[in-house]
């Protein structure tokens, strides 16, 4: 591929352009964290009870299928550009689904659809966000310094999360949920024209073009398996003809998408980056940090708010431990890399720690105080402080520079995946074991479709009734969290296998391979032919 740099390159004032990342990387993050809070209120507005995971669903399905795409698309054409674009219309979606369900698009009853749809715009411009940020920090600092700034921006986004749940909490109590999405519009409006101004980097042409089938293939196999997950057995029989042709589908979308990606001049997922033994090891940790971590944001809030009778804005602030044990450990473990260039040990201890914090959330039940729920999310908030930005620094750090934006893409995506078949999966856990609980018929409306969480009528049932569905509803969150456990297991093992290879302390190529790594590399490309 040939490559031209139009115009000189000039190297920005990192300082004010982590600024307007930061304002970015917040926007992401805030949004997701808002609306786990405001989705109870939402569900009561708009019923549809056994469909208010696809609130979430949407959008981070959304952000999966465009995140490996705004990768791609900025190594070919330059990131700025590719970057504001995500921004732009992160933007529209926000603006889009604030105004759900308002009479603007449609009746007052298909609001709950509207939401879903709009969400899924709003995940497409997300997913250049996150991606964006962590290549573009790649882009101006090398890999032994990156340590500091994405722990820096890893301490942002737990700050975000603690700000979310807070300023989702107090919009829904005081304002309306429709809030939860026009807030992007000023920070967005702040982050635009920060970037715009005072962000200079390579702008590039190239003579290939984006590989679109290949995105398209992708998007068809994972919307297929998030169908899948989120419908077997609850909308659908596992044996149905509708869950096995969305099988057969997948299968068929995957298994072409591997032969265009092999033949592509551009790939979207670049193949040959797995046979890199590092960089395949932290997409598998990603994907399961992805799905243990989503499914702990949405369904703790609704704990909180249901069966302790929390507040929406003291639901927000009965997250604050979780938050907290990430953003410390965030920065101490991104300053130890920066100091030591050594990194192997935290995605290993984050793994073991991140379980054992899951694992004492299985325990929550109807007389779980706020102080031992708390306990619990610390030690959850640690382990995954260990992991957030220690997966991308490994993933960047195995591959040379101009393939850093494939790289980061491919990262995000498997935290993004793993996040889609989380949610699904755990919602229709989450549904089932609803469904067979004393707490199912209370939320189904008698059996029907479109059932509502009404708060309010739940504080006057009968004690003996109340005590019945509230038990109904620990039980079913706790056994999401039992689930959750069975994959974060895996995360210390697959970590052990990381091997430690020397941050550099340019941008330049990674250091040469050892004997193992090219004979893994040399299968990788043998397998891609």
């Amino acid at each position: 591929m040939s490559q031209e740099v139009e115009g000189a390159e000039r190297r920005p004032n990192i300082r004010v352009v982590l600024f307007g990342l930061m304002i970015a990387m917040m926007l992401a993050m805030l949004d997701n964290m808002i609306v786990s809070t405001a989705l109870p209120r939402i569900v009561g507005e708009f019923g549809g009870v056994d469909h208010f995971t696809w609130v979430v669903t949407a959008y981070v399905l959304g952000t999966t299928v465009s995140t490996p795409i705004w990768g791609k698309l900025g190594d070919l054409y330059g990131r700025k550009a590719v970057f504001l674009t995500s921004v732009g219309i992160f933007l529209v979606g926000s603006a889009l689904c604030g105004m759900a369900g308002s009479g603007v698009f449609g009746g007052a009853d298909s609001g709950m659809i509207e939401l879903i749809a709009f969400r899924a715009v709003q995940g497409l411009g997300a997913g250049g966000l996150m991606v964006g940020v962590m290549a573009i920090i790649g882009d101006l600092v090398p890999p032994r310094e990156r340590g500091r700034y994405q722990g820096m921006m890893a301490g942002i986004m737990a700050i975000a999360m603690v700000a979310g749940p807070l300023v989702g909490g107090f919009i829904t109590d005081n304002l309306s949920w429709r809030w939860a999405f026009y807030v992007n519009l000023p920070l967005g409006g702040v982050a635009l024209l920060v970037l715009a101004t005072t962000m200079h980097l390579p702008k590039y042409r190239t003579e290939h073009r984006i590989d679109w089938l290949g995105a398209g293939l992708l998007s068809v196999g994972i919307t297929a398996i998030v169908l899948i997950t989120t419908w077997g057995g609850s909308s659908y029989d596992w044996a149905s003809p509708q869950i096995l042709g969305l099988s057969a589908l997948a299968l068929v979308s995957l298994v072409v998408f591997g032969f265009v990606e092999r033949r592509a001049a551009e790939p979207i997922l670049p193949l040959g980056l797995f046979a890199n033994r590092n960089f395949a090891l932290i997409s598998m940790i990603g994907f399961l940090l992805g799905f243990a971590m989503f499914g702990a944001m949405n369904f703790l809030p609704l704990y909180q708010q249901t069966v302790q009778g929390a507040s929406a804005t003291n639901s927000g602030l009965l997250l604050l431990p979780l938050m907290f044990g990430m953003l410390v450990v965030s920065l101490v473990v991104g300053r130890a890399i920066t100091k030591t260039g050594r990194y192997r040990m935290f995605p290993i201890v984050g793994g073991v720690v991140m379980t054992v914090g899951l694992a004492l959330l299985t325990r929550l039940d109807v007389g779980t105080g706020k102080a031992e729920s708390s306990l619990y999310m610390i030690v959850l908030g640690v382990g995954m402080g260990f992991l957030m930005q220690t997966s991308m620094l490994i993933a960047q750090n195995s591959v040379e520079q101009k393939d850093l934006g494939a790289a980061s893409g491919a990262a995000t995506f498997f935290r993004s995946i793993g996040g889609s078949f989380g949610i699904s999966l755990f919602g229709a856990i989450f549904a089932n074991r609803l469904a067979d609980s004393p707490a199912g018929s209370a939320f189904s409306g008698g059996g029907g479709e479109g059932g509502q969480i009404d708060l309010d009528k739940l504080k006057e049932l009968p004690a003996q009734a109340r005590e019945l569905v509230l038990g109904g509803l620990a039980d079913a969150v706790s056994h999401v969290f039992w689930w959750a456990v069975l994959f974060t297991v895996l995360v210390p093992v697959l970590a052990w296998f990381i091997r430690e290879i020397p941050l550099r302390s340019t941008n330049d190529a990674p250091p040469a391979a050892t004997p193992e790594e090219q004979a893994e590399a040399a299968l990788g490309k043998a397998a891609a032919v």
